[in-house]
């Protein structure tokens, strides 16, 4: 147990036993205790292996490369359907997770295997991304701006091409395209 990590524990209201009780599993595999991202994280050789979190609805063991596991109990969820690597099993009682306790050991152990055998996750490539038409038709309108975004990482690229993608609405992507604009020709990224 890290003691840095224990103000996220003690502070915990609703979830405070299941978190207790995923502590106890994780660190019964080894894995060191960090905080990283205001969580605890759990890592083998300072290589991220295994997060806890929770949200108002649940708490949950985040695997940063879960997309490589062998999920053969179907109980490893994908956030959205733009996260590629990490895949999180979700709580609500602390019983499931007592039911559960050796099958996670096993993901656990899994994922460190993973990273032992140096294994990655294939990401799509920024240029696999789909340009809403709303931003492809300001691209090719303002050479500059085109520029400015061919400069920007690929991260940074692939954050805005998801930003501008998500509304439903055209009117609503052309917005969110015109406030950005000035963002990416000075060379920012959409959190900067």
């Amino acid at each position: 147990m890290n003691p840095k990590v224990d103000f996220y524990f003690n502070k915990a209201q609703k979830w405070q036993e299941e978190l207790e009780q995923l502590r106890m599993i994780v660190l019964d595999c080894g894995l060191t205790e960090e905080l990283k991202w205001g969580c605890p994280c759990y890592t083998f050789q300072k290589s991220n292996i295994v997060l806890i979190h929770v949200f108002k609805e649940y708490c949950a063991l985040l695997f940063f490369k879960g997309a490589l596991l062998n999920d053969a109990n179907g109980i490893l969820i994908q956030q959205t359907e733009n996260v590629q690597a990490a895949r999180q099993i979700r709580f609500t009682n602390v019983w499931e997770i007592v039911e559960k306790a050796p099958i996670l050991k096993t993901y656990i152990f899994e994922a460190v295997g993973a990273e032992k055998a140096g294994l990655k996750v294939a990401l799509k490539k920024t240029a696999e991304f789909k340009i809403p038409a709303e931003f492809q038709n300001k691209l090719d309108k303002i050479p500059v701006l085109k520029t400015a975004f061919d400069g920007l990482t690929p991260g940074r690229q692939r954050a805005y091409m998801l930003h501008f993608s998500a509304p439903k609405q055209s009117k609503t992507r052309e917005s969110r395209v015109e406030k950005c604009m000035l963002q990416i020709l000075n060379g920012k990224g959409l959190k900067d």
